[in-house]
């Protein structure tokens, strides 16, 4: 969903993306449970750079506990680029579980492309650890 100024959503319009600007935000008041529905109904969020610094007080921290705080885009990137960016952005979140699985791939990947995406995300995942590959049990 494209959280944007005039220029964004004219542009999100286009191309047939959902998109929502800072009056429609604030018709959502920071009513918790609107903006939580908003959040689940959508993956990701892309927000304009004049918009983004106002998101937490238009909607409160609702975006940011659901781990979907809206990436950033300004008027010289093109928004399909970014919605393509981010469509190929996995993030990583474990909680108090010390199991974590990770999609690596899709059905239109070869073998090569799913080996070398299970390689770099082990790598990532291991460089993020403290210890790296002594807090590793089992893969």
């Amino acid at each position: 969903c494209i959280l944007g100024d005039q220029m964004h959503i004219d542009e999100a319009k286009e191309m047939d993306l959902p998109c929502m600007s800072a009056d429609d935000l604030k018709k959502l008041n920071k009513d918790k449970k609107l903006v939580k529905k908003l959040a689940k109904k959508y993956d990701a969020f892309i927000a304009s750079d004049a918009l983004i610094k106002q998101i937490p007080r238009i909607l409160g921290p609702g975006l940011n506990k659901a781990g979907k705080f809206p990436a950033m885009c300004t008027h010289s990137e093109k928004l399909l680029d970014k919605v393509d960016e981010i469509k190929g952005t996995i993030k990583f979140q474990m909680k108090k579980v010390l199991c974590l699985s990770v999609a690596i791939g899709h059905i239109s990947m070869g073998p090569d492309e799913l080996v070398q995406n299970i390689f770099l995300a082990m790598n990532f995942l291991v460089s993020l650890l403290k210890k790296h590959w002594q807090n590793v049990r089992s893969l």
